[in-house]
């Protein structure tokens, strides 16, 4: 590949000031910080580094990749690089496997080539030709795929990530965020187009040509700076749902930062990277309903979101069943029009029962299936029993099995490590996984709804911010959670898991869709349905 620089480099001048712009900091791996290579700045937990000198392609070192998981999406390493508009950039990397049950995969602001992981014991190249549509940042870097008889950990040496800068020990700083766009189609794919604009007009990202009802994950990068994100569907009805269950989402550094799918011509959504908790920025450019939030941050944020959603219209507790008849139906996992229940729901497979609404409403119960009644996912113990407007507030009261919700009880939501009850859809009951900082029962619900009901949380600390102070002594399990403040509200090992939990189950349509009907039922809104980054920007990363 060296030969290969050489060559265009005699193209002339210009050419090589541009590829010198495109440089890889650190590619022959020669600069160590530790077990971690300089400049190589996003290094997942499914793989370990190590300097090594024995296995080289040129140079005194090379890195040794363990692969220590059959997990893709925690084997990446990459850095980002600049690169300019209309340019050609050739990138290669050498890799060497050592048992053969392990691939590797070039990354180059998209997953390209593999290698051949048949071939042992020697050298092998990976290359690609990137012609950049824009003047930008790109990641580049390395993804490892296990294949049949992966034993669970196998060693893959890398060298010579080209082209680089010889001397390697550059600064990390400028490294861009990476993100991901992810589209599902619907029955009319060709229709969606998409694009990323910076705050200079520039278009960074874009996306058009899909077919219909396919599932599609584009990755990005993006520096610091405000962004628009627009999606268009051509003919005018969105892409969800009178033809297809068609979504979006954009995740920017774990947040989601856009999502929807239920639109007309068009939807925009702007976002900023670099900003967090008490910090300049904040988002701008929001809708007519949050505006005075525009340019907060921090619990400042926090508290004019308070003085925009306080005082919705309070319902009877009554109501909530109305609510359920109209808007707690499956659209989106069966679509048979049945109750959605968060704690029966398999949205991967047939429901092992299903809910008439209007009909099967409890009532009495003596095991699952017998009727479904309405969950306090923030249990009504916790802000002192049948008190208003908390007790009937949609935002966070959901229709469930009755008898699951009876094995709910007022226990914090977790992570279970010994369950002591599972249901019919795999929500637990049990003891509190070590990880999560607590020691007590907890109850899991599936991966599916975590980030719904983290939102939930997100809504009650907001929305009750003037009354939530004291509320920790109503409970045992109340101040388990909450920490008796009225800014950060839970107590860190919960807000941990929330932020986890809302990062990595991004906003659906079902929820975009909830929201929009409570907003008609009470006349509030949850602000983090429709900015997922208001997590982030109050709470941090």
């Amino acid at each position: 590949m060296k030969l290969k620089i050489k060559t265009n480099l005699l193209i002339g001048t210009l050419l090589a000031s541009q590829l010198a712009y495109a440089n890889v900091d650190n590619g022959g791996f020669e600069n160590w910080s530790g077990s971690i290579p300089n400049d190589w700045s996003t290094i997942d937990s499914g793989i370990s580094l190590s300097k090594t000198t024995s296995f080289v392609k040129s140079g005194n070192s090379a890195a040794a990749v363990t692969v220590n998981t059959s997990t893709q999406g925690s084997t990446d390493f990459r850095q980002s690089v600049n690169v300019t508009s209309g340019e050609t950039y050739n990138y290669s990397v050498w890799v060497y496997h050592t048992e053969g049950n392990v691939q590797a995969r070039l990354y180059v602001n998209g997953y390209q080539g593999y290698s051949n992981a048949s071939i042992t014991g020697q050298w092998q190249e990976l290359t690609y030709s990137f012609t950049a549509s824009s003047t930008t940042r790109i990641p580049v870097g390395l993804r490892f795929y296990d294949v049949s008889g992966f034993d669970g950990s196998e060693i893959v040496y890398v060298d010579d990530f080209e082209p680089h800068n010889s001397t390697g020990g550059g600064s990390s700083s400028g490294e861009c965020s990476a993100g991901t766009f992810n589209l599902t189609t619907d029955n009319y794919g060709s229709e969606t187009s998409w694009s990323i604009v910076n705050s200079s007009s520039s278009t960074l990202n874009s996306g058009s040509g899909y077919s219909s009802s396919t599932s599609y994950s584009e990755d990005v990068c993006l520096d610091d700076g405000d962004y628009v994100f627009t999606i268009d569907d051509s003919y005018g009805d969105g892409i969800c749902c009178s033809y297809g269950s068609g979504s979006y989402n954009m995740v920017v550094a774990g947040n989601t930062v856009a999502s929807g799918g239920s639109f007309g011509s068009s939807e925009s959504t702007s976002f900023t990277i670099g900003s967090g908790p008490g910090g300049s920025g904040g988002t701008t450019n929001l809708s007519e309903y949050y505006k005075s939030a525009e340019n907060l941050t921090g619990f400042t944020l926090k508290t004019e979101l308070f003085n925009i959603i306080n005082g919705h219209t309070t319902q009877s507790y009554g109501d909530l069943w109305t609510f359920y008849t109209a808007n707690e139906l499956d659209s989106y996992y069966e679509n048979d029009g049945t109750i959605l229940d968060i704690y029966s729901e398999s949205p991967n497979s047939s429901d092992s029962y299903i809910f008439t609404s209007g009909i099967d409403q409890c009532g009495n119960y003596s095991g699952e299936s017998d009727c479904y009644n309405r969950e306090h996912s923030f249990p009504r113990s916790w802000f002192g029993g049948a008190v208003n407007p908390m007790n009937t507030d949609v935002h966070h009261i959901f229709a469930t099995d009755g008898y699951v919700n009876s094995k709910r009880s007022s226990y914090p939501y977790g992570e279970v490590s010994s369950a002591s009850y599972i249901s019919a859809n795999g929500s637990k009951v049990g003891s509190a996984s070590s990880s999560l900082g607590y020691t007590g029962t907890v109850f899991e619900p599936i991966d599916e709804f975590k980030g719904d009901l983290a939102r939930a949380y997100f809504y009650m600390a907001t929305r009750y911010e003037n009354n939530i102070v004291g509320w920790d002594s109503n409970s045992i399990y109340a101040d388990a959670v909450l920490n008796g403040s009225g800014d950060q509200v839970f107590e860190t090992w919960y807000l941990s898991m929330l932020k986890s939990w809302h990062t990595q189950d991004p906003v659906s349509q079902k929820e975009i869709d909830r929201n929009e009907a409570a907003y008609s039922h009470q006349g509030n809104r949850n602000p983090f349905v429709d900015y997922p980054i208001f997590v982030s920007e109050i709470w941090g990363n």
